[in-house]
């Protein structure tokens, strides 16, 4: 029996703060966690570590001369201009940050704002019903801050297995998904009652890849598959067969990575 695959947890709309911190602490050397947006002891002990090299007083408190220590990457606050294409700083950084939060991560949380954030922006904002222009302004700041979405369906792991990485945080991107380490032939099954909507190769790096649409906007997602064996328009229910694990796209090894996208965002899978 398959254990409960839990989401990690995920920081709050204030822990964009301290994710900008964690990639301006990252980029001077002195924290090497995750840019999860928690103000843990790793991240106090990197404020320490910056103020000793800066000779200022070593308190772990991120205050206004820690941050001026920082340079451009410790300013400007989230909110103070609106954020566009070659924008840099500790607000692109919480704004990244926040987007993944919500389901659309661009890639690394680095504090530039570059092609890929543009994009995840305008992703946001059309999820959103927002003005889409790929400019975070106070409307979409406004929306990145309030709470994000869920899942409003339950489902069944799509493996008798423990997920190895999960949903959330990991190094400086956001993972989307869940990770099931397993050999390649795993049976992989539907987690959920749907009809296929994608059976196929995938360009954008999942490989062979299976997506089953659901009630109320929910999709479900079975990447890096060394075989198929459904084809689109096919219906299923939670359990049928729909492929086996692999490692084909980008992927590192044998694995299946599962995701859940709410009209388009990721969410944290509810089983």
């Amino acid at each position: 029996m398959a254990l409960p695959a839990l989401a990690a947890p995920v920081a709050s709309a204030r822990g964009a703060d301290v994710a900008a911190l964690q990639v301006a602490l990252r980029a001077e050397g002195t924290y090497a966690g995750s840019v999860d947006g928690v103000r843990g002891p790793l991240t106090r002990a990197g404020v320490r570590r910056l103020q000793a090299r800066r000779g200022l007083v070593v308190d772990g408190i991120a205050g206004p001369a820690t941050r001026r220590a920082l340079g451009r990457r410790g300013r400007p606050r989230l909110g103070a201009r609106t954020l566009r294409l070659g924008a840099r700083g500790w607000d692109v950084a919480g704004l990244q940050f926040l987007l993944g939060r919500h389901g659309f991560p661009s890639g690394p949380v680095d504090g530039g704002l570059g092609p890929r954030t543009a994009a995840a922006v305008q992703r946001f904002q059309r999820w959103a019903g927002l003005s889409v222009d790929a400019l975070a302004g106070p409307a979409t700041i406004a929306r990145l801050r309030g709470p994000a979405p869920t899942s409003p369906l339950i489902f069944a792991p799509p493996m008798a297995a423990t997920p190895s990485d999960r949903f959330g945080p990991r190094g400086d991107r956001f993972h989307p998904g869940l990770d099931y380490p397993v050999p390649a032939g795993a049976l992989v099954r539907a987690a959920g009652r749907g009809c296929v909507t994608f059976a196929g190769w995938d360009s954008g790096g999942y490989g062979n890849l299976v997506v089953i649409g659901h009630r109320l906007g929910m999709t479900s997602w079975y990447a890096h598959l060394s075989s198929l064996a459904v084809r689109r328009g096919v219906c299923v229910v939670a359990g049928t067969p729909i492929g086996r694990a692999g490692s084909t796209g980008n992927s590192t090894g044998p694995h299946l990575h599962f995701e859940l996208r709410l009209r388009g965002a990721a969410v944290p899978p509810r089983f």
